[in-house]
């Protein structure tokens, strides 16, 4: 044993003796083994045996209490240890009351070398450690929103590391006593937040965490359980898991039960099997008979059995709470009845129908499956005309796909091979889901059976059937009206497959407009996005009209999450996964491509399109087929396959174009020997034929390639990758928004570019906090990534309020809040009540980078509508001083010490003003008295605390008497002999200067002394005001005023001291808001 070693277990049994107590030598032997692991490598940072003792003892301390905490959450005892925990979490980090604590770990937060011991707490919108570790306090906060990686790695010291990548830092925490744990309970935080908060547009939370508030680790575990069997059996969003129950399955083709895993949610009954590709089994309820419980015996232990419409039964046994599970089953199959009565198609021929809904028996076979040419009679086709507008696939096909002369032999092999199976498997949705018929949908699913099957795969048959007479409405409903969405519509009807016949003429037009546009209609969050229309054209040649609108809902809905809105965020984040697979199973590859962006920018229609828009059709269909059976995973893996066979081409290529060519040229020249019809060329196919020819590949070749060689890829895999490069996708869209807004601001405004984004942080973490804590106000709408850039992000007059305490160089003690009120409505053009970004920063601009006559026209704005309302909240609050009165004559000192009166100075001073108006850009109302008084208070309030204090309210209190009485000038020459009289009865009357109250600012309307209530004629009253050109002009009479105005101001510290309190201002000013009710409630 090591000097390390023994220190360690020296401090170990120190501290570790009373847990120990009692433990078993098993339990004692585990536990040393994780401290080895864990904390030895670790030990050979310390320089002394104290650090080393401080470290070991704080570990082992921190985890036994970790355990104790988590023991009492599994007996769900009172959860003490968690109410001591919040308290603090509580205290620590001073967040208000709505920032719930999800659970918290014991770890080490690294800080260069050396580990520091401490506490992680995981809450609904941030990630916080805190450490007291050799005397000095650690405290980390980062807001999930700020996460752009989150990933496990490893460091020099431990194997297994938590690594945490913000903007600008890189952060690891390790020694969890569970990290497999800790890293899904991140992972599912930084989704569901970042979801939440960056991507409203397409994301719809589960019922469960609606409200953040009321999220707890449990329903986090849940979330993560139920998007996994949501992926896995490519189920509807809206489907909830109940319960997950380990069983074992009959399964009659291999005469034995499966070991497996039963998945019970509102309307399926699933079943997978413990190993991989073995078995899978849809039972969706509505297909569902009855459930019944069996005699229990040693041989079948616990069984029930589940009966389907096709006289079918399902044997389950070794179930646990069997009583309970029926229960549940039989009260939801009830109400499934009751939602969706089951319809009967008795109007077909049964040989059409029944094989495909309600197939009478496994083991019958005279009933071919599909069935679809056989529509040919002339009943059908009259039942046909009577359903109008949905129409036969037949119409679709070409002329000689139907021709028995046209179909090869093969293709009889494929459609007795399928018939085999369905004897064996099942033909109905219900079948049994094996390797083997992976293997036949892998050798291209033949034409007569492709529309039938695509249904039973995607599980759309179910939706078709729970909704008769929901596609004829919706096609009533939408068509004829026209909107944006229709206008794309009409614009690429003709682009999808024109060199089908199917689509040469109106016939197959009209069908493909009424599918879009209907389904447009049903989900208008999507509406149309392009490729939409080629995959809908595809499924019109295989499927009815309705059966292709239902499919298309399964691939837009649930099928490809994501992938049809305003960001293809879910097709982006695809091609962030396909990245990370090139990596792994082509490194050669990708080494060679240093930026592998080109490449996904490259393959990005083939996920949109499934391969449609860039291979020959014939072809394309295959991938389809493998599409429906596997889902994203069969893209993944063909694009894998495609790359592989055309490495050395793109090793050798030049640049981005070349390996565009190389590939394209690859995909057009993968053929369907199995194909019945004439070959119809891929959409891209623009390449002229004097390039060397192409070697042909065959697409069962390239489909079986990617299975075998790419194929190893489970749905849990792929999905804990999209869960992590979601993060990556969306965070990458909010630094494009950054990146864009600060493009349009930098060139107008002068505040330097790093300056500027730490305030686009800023406004955007003013943003976040809000709905962090608030409820939504009706003015203060979420994040809306479907806006324009600089729209985004605004802000509300509570939180600019916020912002301008933080960072405007105004401010004026209590009156800044009034002054931020007024900016806010100046700035609030649109009277939308939100301002953008670029507003925020061109008002500051001035206030920090403006001349002086900027600075004091901006300051004159505030002060006139609209920025000062009649029910400014100040606008009644006089300001009381000694400074200001009408009253003190005003003169002017001269160089040799006489003076002139201010009459004739103000003369000039007019005159002078008018010669200069018209050079002015745009004349702003003159001001009021009224106004004037509060333009006033801003100013003596903005002096407030300046070392030169004293010289600006001398200055101000000059500058103010003068403008006053210019507009009893103007008062005067615009009143005539009365208003003159008015004037001489104020001169008359008005105190000496030493009086306690100035008359300007002593009354509350009209800026006149309750005492004196002619001092103001009403009638002359309203015509006193001032310019903003009189206002400028007296201003830079006083130099000390002109030096306030003109000093250089330090943006740099304002935005340092705003990031460490931004936060705290907001929990202070939550805390106000919170006050009153306390004091209601209190007794």
């Amino acid at each position: 044993m090591g000097s390390q070693e023994m220190d360690m277990a020296e401090q170990v049994t120190h501290t570790h003796t009373v847990r120990t107590h009692g433990a078993t030598l098993e339990e004692i032997d585990q536990h040393w083994d994780w401290l080895e692991q864990n904390l030895l490598h670790t030990l050979s940072v310390f320089d002394n045996k104290d650090d080393i003792a401080s470290f070991v003892k704080g570990k082992v301390k921190a985890l036994i209490a970790e355990e104790t905490s988590s023991r009492l959450a599994e007996q769900e005892e009172e959860p003490e240890k968690f109410r001591e925990a919040l308290v603090k979490f509580e205290a620590r980090f001073n967040f208000p009351e709505a920032e719930k604590l999800i659970t918290y770990y014991s770890c080490c937060c690294w800080k260069g070398r050396v580990p520091r011991q401490g506490w992680l707490y995981l809450s609904i919108n941030h990630l916080c450690f805190y450490s007291f570790f050799l005397g000095k306090e650690l405290k980390l906060v980062v807001p999930w929103v700020d996460v752009q990686r989150l990933e496990r790695t490893s460091n020099v010291f431990l194997t297994d590391t938590i690594r945490i990548t913000t903007q600008n830092k890189e952060r690891d925490f390790s020694m969890f006593l569970n990290l497999d744990e800790v890293f899904k309970i991140m992972e599912q935080l930084a989704d569901v937040t970042l979801r939440r908060l960056l991507d409203n547009e397409g994301f719809d939370l589960d019922p469960g965490l609606q409200e953040p508030s009321q999220i707890t680790k449990r329903d986090l575990e849940a979330r993560a359980q139920n998007e996994f069997f949501r992926a896995f059996f490519r189920l509807p969003r809206r489907e909830k898991l109940h319960a997950v129950l380990d069983c074992s399955l009959w399964t009659p083709f291999s005469r034995c039960h499966t070991a497996g895993q039963m998945f019970t949610s509102d309307s399926y009954i699933c079943f997978a099997s413990k190993e991989a590709g073995c078995c899978k089994v849809i039972l969706p309820l509505r297909e569902v008979v009855s459930i019944e419980k069996m005699e229990d015996t040693s041989l079948l232990p616990n069984p029930i059995i589940v009966s389907i419409r096709s006289k079918m039964a399902f044997q389950f046994i070794e179930l646990r709470d069997r009583d309970s599970l029926v229960e549940g089953l039989l009260a939801r199959l009830k109400l499934v009845h009751a939602d969706h009565p089951v319809h009967y198609d008795t109007t077909l021929d049964e040989e059409l129908t029944s094989p495909v809904f309600h197939s009478t028996s496994l083991c019958s076979g005279n009933h071919r499956f599909g069935g679809l040419e056989m529509v040919s009679s002339q009943n059908s086709e009259d039942r046909e005309k009577e359903t109008s507008p949905l129409m036969h696939p037949e119409a679709f096909r070409q002329s000689g796909s139907q021709s028995p002369d046209s179909r090869t032999s093969r293709e009889q092999i494929k459609v007795s091979l399928w018939n085999d199976h369905f004897a064996e498997y099942g033909r109905t949705v219900c079948m049994f889901r094996t390797e083997k018929i992976r293997k036949l949908v892998a050798m291209g699913i033949p034409e007569s059976l492709r529309g039938r099957l695509w249904l039973l795969f995607s599980d759309a048959v179910t939706d078709l059937a729970a909704h008769p007479g929901y596609y004829g409405n919706l096609v009533e409903e939408s068509m004829g009206k026209c909107c944006l969405v229709t206008e794309e519509i009409e614009r690429d009807l003709h682009r999808s497959l024109p060199e089908h016949p199917a689509f040469q003429n109106e016939t197959g037009i009209a069908a493909l407009r009424r599918v879009l546009t209907a389904y447009a209609h049903r989900n208008p969050k999507i509406g149309y996005c392009q490729s939409m229309n080629i995959l809908t054209s595809v499924l019109l040649l295989y499927a009815k009209e309705e059966e292709a609108f239902w499919l298309l809902v399964a691939v837009c809905e649930r099928m490809l999450p994501d992938y049809f809105n305003h960001r293809v965020i879910g097709a982006q984040v695809d091609q962030s996964v396909f990245e990370e697979l090139i990596r792994e199973q082509l490194p050669e590859l990708a080494e060679h491509m240093h930026d592998l962006s080109a490449l996904a920018s490259i393959s990005l229609s083939w996920f949109l399109t499934l391969f449609l828009s860039i291979m020959p059709l014939e072809s394309a269909v295959n991938v389809v087929d493998c599409f429906f059976y596997d889902g994203i995973k069969a893209i993944f893996q063909l694009g894998l396959a495609v790359l592989e066979a055309t490495a050395e081409d793109l090793c050798s290529s030049k640049d981005d174009s070349q390996a565009l060519m190389v590939l394209s040229r690859f995909l057009d020249h993968v053929k369907n020997e199995d194909s019945p019809g004439p070959p119809i060329g891929s959409h891209h196919a623009f390449f002229s034929d004097d390039q060397e020819p192409c070697p042909v590949t065959d697409i069962a070749d390239l489909i079986r390639d990617s299975y075998e060689k790419f194929g190893d890829q489970s749905v849990a895999q792929i999905e804990r990758m999209r869960c992590r490069h979601r993060i990556r996708v969306l965070q990458g869209h909010e630094d494009t928004t950054k990146q864009n807004v600060l493009r349009v601001v930098i060139p107008e405004v002068s505040v330097l570019p790093e300056d500027l984004e730490e305030l686009y942080d800023l406004f955007k973490r003013e943003h976040m906090m809000s709905c962090y804590w608030e409820q939504p106000r009706p003015m203060a709408p979420r994040h809306d990534p479907s806006r324009p850039y600089a729209e985004q992000y605004r802000i509300d007059a509570q939180q600019f309020a916020r912002l301008f305490q933080l960072v405007s160089p105004w401010t004026c003690g209590a009156h800044t809040e009034i002054l931020a009120e007024r900016t806010f409505r100046l700035l609030d053009e649109n009277m939308d009540h939100l301002i953008e970004f670029k507003a925020f920063v061109s008002c500051l601009d001035i206030m920090y980078n403006g001349e002086m006559n900027e600075k004091i026209k901006l300051l004159y704005r505030l002060h006139i509508p609209p920025a000062l309302t009649e029910n400014d909240r100040d606008s009644q609050s006089p300001l009381k001083s000694p400074l200001l009165s009408t009253s003190r004559p005003l003169v002017f000192g001269k160089s040799n010490g006489d003076t002139i009166d201010y009459q004739k100075q103000l003369k000039q001073m007019i005159k002078d003003l008018a010669k200069e108006k018209d050079k002015t850009e745009k004349e702003l109302p003159k001001m009021s008295q009224r106004e004037f008084i509060q333009f006033c208070k801003t100013l003596y309030s903005m002096f407030h605390e300046d070392p030169e204090e004293n010289d600006l309210y001398q200055a101000i209190a000059t500058v103010t008497t003068l403008l006053l009485q210019i507009g009893e000038v103007g008062q005067r020459g615009s009143s005539g002999s009365s208003s003159q009289e008015g004037g001489e009865e104020l001169q008359a009357s008005a105190p000496s200067p030493s009086s306690e109250q100035d008359l300007v600012f002593a009354d509350s309307d009209a800026g006149q002394s309750p005492q004196e209530p002619q001092a103001f004629p009403e009638e002359a009253q309203g015509d006193w005001t001032v310019s903003l050109e009189h206002i400028l002009a007296s201003l830079l009479t006083e130099q000390s005023l002109v030096n306030f105005f003109e000093k250089p101001l330090d943006i740099k510290s304002k935005l340092e001291n705003a990031k460490l309190n931004q936060y705290s201002l907001k929990t202070c000013e939550m805390s106000r808001q919170s006050q009153p009710e306390l004091k209601l409630s209190s007794p």
